[in-house]
């Protein structure tokens, strides 16, 4: 079984101490029990790959229970889960990087997207066509102090502006975001990139991007755990790899089935146009999922080179003051045993799920 407790995402969540959260019961003792902290909220982009698994019984044909929490907030989830308060984090990883010198123990195990997923955004029809004339605009971020204002600045930097030539204020997501776009309350959005593709998919918006030039293919959000975990859990984890591997290749080759699982799972309201409108998005943001090659043995691999490339990159931008050891940031234990599969029987079967 899988449980999801919703929690609202939004500036006062940076304020929510360790105890504030509410867990669910953990799962019967059928299966082996795993749970998971989300640092994101259910109606998230990623949170597919989770809603695929239980349907599709990937969870249940590797024999686990899996718990799924929203902490909506990927500091708070670091801080959980690096406290035994969750088996595993599902996040953006620059908590990963910053949190070690502080004696935050987490390791990224499988990457979620295979690209960077923080981008600047501006509306298409915006008067700002270059970095450089955003000096003296107002850009909005999801809530104070996202890691998405490192890339921003540095791209902002790139152009000649200084870190104060621009403002962040919180705008939130979903409506209250795309208000803030429309109105012009913000210039533009340093945001995730799915978020901002949601809001073209379902909102008819559309976005010109600016992307790090560097960062651009290097992933950035994955499943993390403390090595103690890792150490003490590996079996299930390594199960709980499989079961998304296998998820990232029904979403990628199936996306009108992924997309019943997430709208069923997300609390949004479950319509034809809900649905219809969750397989395009996924149909046409397949390079931010990591099935984009169902043939790939690779599913979910997080190289070390960019993980050292982005903590680095964290440095240079005085975030920390050291930069932890690659080893100790990411993992590709898990990697083989989670594509040890035949993808194209595998593909098959995902194609003809209804």
């Amino acid at each position: 079984m899988i449980t999801f407790n919703r929690c609202l995402r939004g500036l006062a969540l940076a304020a929510l101490t360790l105890t504030a959260v509410v867990w669910s019961p953990r799962p019967a003792a059928a299966d082996d029990a795993i749970t998971v902290v989300s640092g994101s909220n259910p109606t998230a982009f990623f949170e597919v790959l989770g809603d695929v698994a239980e349907d599709a019984g990937f969870f249940k044909a590797e024999h686990l229970a899996v718990t799924i929490n929203y902490a909506g907030n990927p500091q708070i989830c670091a801080q959980l889960v690096a406290s035994g308060k969750g088996d595993m984090c599902s996040m953006g990883v620059e908590p990963i990087v910053q949190g070690y010198e502080k004696g935050l123990r987490l390791t990224a195990f499988f990457a979620r997207d295979p690209s960077y997923q923080w981008t600047l955004g501006v509306l298409a029809d915006s008067p700002i066509k270059t970095l450089a004339d955003f000096k003296g605009t107002t850009i909005g971020e999801i809530s104070a102090g996202e890691p998405a204002e490192i890339a921003a600045n540095a791209l902002l930097e790139g152009a000649g502006l200084k870190r104060g030539d621009v403002t962040y204020i919180p705008i939130g997501f979903g409506a209250q975001a795309i208000a803030a776009l429309t109105s012009h309350k913000v210039a533009g959005a340093a945001f995730p990139y799915p978020e901002l593709r949601i809001y073209e998919v379902k909102a008819g918006l559309k976005f010109r991007y600016f992307q790090h030039p560097i960062l651009k293919d290097i992933s950035n959000v994955a499943y993390a755990a403390t090595p103690a975990t890792i150490a003490a859990k590996g079996d299930l984890l390594k199960r709980f790899c499989r079961a998304i591997a296998e998820a990232s290749i029904v979403i990628r080759v199936n996306p009108d089935y992924a997309a019943k699982s997430f709208v069923a799972h997300s609390g949004l309201k479950v319509t034809d146009d809900a649905i219809a409108a969750e397989a395009r998005l996924l149909s046409t943001s397949e390079a931010m999922l990591p099935g984009v090659d169902p043939n790939s043995t690779h599913i979910g691999l997080m190289p070390a080179r960019g993980m050292a490339l982005l903590a680095k990159f964290i440095n240079d931008n005085g975030l920390t003051t050291t930069i932890p050891p690659t080893s100790a940031l990411v993992t590709d234990q898990f990697i083989a045993y989670a594509n040890d599969f035949d993808h194209k029987a595998f593909i098959a079967q995902a194609k003809a799920l209804k």
